[in-house]
């Protein structure tokens, strides 16, 4: 008998993959369901990166295999980029590392640094992804709670009174996801120290800081930083670019080395005319982000709307794509709530619970879905509340 290996009994398949086929076949079965829960953005990217993208395809000598550190002009690009918004200096032949996607970087990043039974600082609520690879690599998950009281944001004065001495990795994500909470450069700054303090690596996963946002921040940019901290950065929502599959991971020279020897036996390499497209990208003017994000502030009210018909609460200072609220005490979960929706209004809001226990009483609502469809569902929620 054929058995897989034992990483495959810890690890569940992605809620959103269930959650994808079952919406499938409610709409197979002609249920117009309205999905207000996965954060795909359905604005296209700029004009000039699709042309780069056509142009660069139609060349003969664009389809052959890539380096594994990409184009130099595509990590220039992220050099650039890193220092016009987040001013931050990023040495682009040692210090940036392109990656397919900032999803397989949580995996190589586990995988260089990690050993099995080492520890992982792991967000409660947080992104679902850091745990599961956590188990995979062999490693011990360690939740830590963000709490609304703390503005979604470690005790690390809390965490420093706890035996440290196994942890390895501390994953963070600000802006957050999926609470839509900002750091502030203060707690930045603390959390290096803290870090430095406890020999701890700090991995902030940093793909939201554009979306309703007027200050983006990288961790890089506090002092000693690098020592201590990889980030990873992703095009998808940022440059509308999803489905291209372009990120970075950004550190000292060294980190980036460990990753690497991961990442060039797991691929090789990204196709040259996205990656060029890519750098396009990456030299957009604050404009292109402005018009982008007035098509999301025009959807916020909307799904504002959604929330207070829902009896919900929220913090009115959150960014992202997303937004995030709690649910009205007569439901015992927001399990409950997204089930009722789901099943009578035929509209999906993701559940908080899968993000952990910290958001069993919460739910989430993606702005990535048209005016039409918001409204759609706003009025498809009234009448299962009214009737």
């Amino acid at each position: 008998m054929i058995t897989p290996a034992q990483r495959v009994s810890e690890v569940k398949e992605y809620y959103f993959s269930l959650k994808l086929k079952e919406i499938a076949e409610m709409i197979k079965d002609g249920k117009p369901v309205i999905n207000l829960g996965i954060g795909n953005p359905d604005q296209p990217p700029a004009p000039e990166v699709l042309e780069t993208l056509n142009q660069s395809a139609l060349q003969p000598d664009t389809h052959g295999y890539q380096g594994y550190i990409g184009i130099p002009e595509l990590r220039a690009s992220f050099s650039h980029w890193y220092k016009k918004f987040y001013g931050v200096t990023l040495n682009p032949d040692s210090e940036i590392l392109p990656l397919m996607g900032s999803k397989e970087g949580i995996m190589h990043i586990s995988m260089a640094f990690l050993n099995p039974g080492d520890e992982v600082l792991v967000p409660n609520p947080g992104y679902p992804t850091y745990s599961a690879v956590t188990r995979i690599v062999g490693a011990k998950e360690r939740s830590y709670d963000l709490l609304e009281a703390n503005n979604w944001q470690p005790d690390l004065d809390a965490l420093e009174k706890e035996d440290l001495s196994s942890v390895k990795i501390m994953w963070v994500n600000y802006p957050n996801m999926p609470t839509g909470a900002k750091a502030s450069r203060g707690f930045f700054e603390k959390l290096i120290a803290f870090a430095r303090r406890n020999d701890i690596l700090i991995c902030n996963d940093n793909p939201y800081s554009f979306i309703l946002n007027e200050e983006p921040q990288s961790l890089l940019a506090i002092a000693g930083a690098k020592e201590v901290a990889i980030e990873l950065n992703s095009l998808s929502k940022s440059h509308n670019m999803a489905g291209w599959r372009v990120g970075m991971a950004a550190s000292n020279p060294e980190f980036i080395k460990y990753i690497l020897r991961i990442k060039s036996n797991m691929d090789s390499g990204m196709f040259r005319p996205m990656q060029e497209a890519a750098a396009k990208a990456l030299m957009l003017e604050e404009k292109w982000y402005n018009e982008v994000n007035a098509v999301y502030k025009k959807r916020k009210e909307l799904v504002l709307k959604i929330m207070e018909l829902l009896g919900c609460t929220w913090q009115e200072d959150q960014v992202g794509m997303f937004i995030w609220a709690k649910i009205p005490e007569k439901y015992s979960s927001s399990e409950e709530l997204s089930d009722k929706i789901l099943y009578e209004a035929n509209v999906f809001i993701t559940p908080g619970f899968i993000f952990g226990d910290n958001g069993r009483q919460y739910i989430r609502i993606s702005l990535c879905t048209s005016e039409e469809k918001l409204q759609e569902s706003i009025n498809r929620i009234e009448n299962i509340i009214t009737n």
